[in-house]
């Protein structure tokens, strides 16, 4: 499915509350909390797009859901990617554009999902479409690119205080690092430092700034 086939499925849904159009039995699933991506996958079944372990969920893009209240206002970060098999291509600064991590969010579609009330009174808000080609996306490209070489020089500098020092939460204005795991633990090894360099993984999060400013351009495009 094409990006812009999905938005224009997910636009029709914008405002409606689960309970006009999903069963009763959907609308349980959603309250599920043992996994936190369940509105996104239910998002993907209702337009129609098969879950699946492909890199990108779109043949041209990816969709992100995230928690918001019902004026759009992020309430969590943004999960993106998980660094364990790209540690040593963030440590050796592999250019920006080449990365998995840009090729997650070069073209976006972010869906917020107002989760005010019960359940059957969710409702996902209007989504929104970045492609960050455009020149109406240029400073947000900028920054996205100025953030990702911060962070892997702050993982280098974490990682040479000593011989057994470890990663901890790296950050730039609209994304960020930190710990995405559960037991059993799966730690990071690094191929440059030829150590474990940290007992869990991690993972790339936009941050609630980067939700806020795209949908702030958004309403002035």
């Amino acid at each position: 499915m094409k990006l812009i086939e999905a938005q224009t499925r997910i636009e029709k849904l914008a405002y409606v509350p689960f309970k006009e159009y999903l069963l009763p039995n959907q609308v349980q699933d959603a309250m599920m909390k043992i996994n936190k991506g369940k509105t996104g996958q239910l998002l993907e079944l209702t337009i129609g797009l098969e879950l699946s372990n492909t890199p990108l969920d779109f043949e041209d893009g990816e969709l992100k859901t995230n928690k918001c209240d019902r004026s759009g206002k992020p309430l969590e970060t943004m999960f993106i990617t998980q660094i364990a098999s790209i540690i040593d291509e963030l440590l050796a600064k592999r250019k920006f554009q080449e990365t998995k991590l840009y090729k997650k969010f070069q073209r976006l579609l972010y869906v917020p999902i107002s989760k005010d009330g019960n359940p059957e009174d969710w409702m996902y808000l209007p989504p929104i479409q970045i492609d960050l080609s455009l020149p109406k996306y240029q400073f947000l490209a900028q920054q996205l690119e100025s953030d990702y070489y911060d962070i892997c020089d702050q993982l280098n500098q974490q990682l040479s205080e000593s011989n057994r020092s470890t990663l901890h939460t790296a950050s730039g204005k609209f994304i960020q690092i930190r710990t995405k795991d559960s037991k059993p633990y799966h730690p990071i090894f690094s191929n440059i430092y030829k150590r474990e360099i940290s007992d869990k993984n991690r993972a790339f999060y936009f941050k609630k700034e980067f939700m806020k400013y795209i949908t702030e351009i958004s309403h002035h495009l």
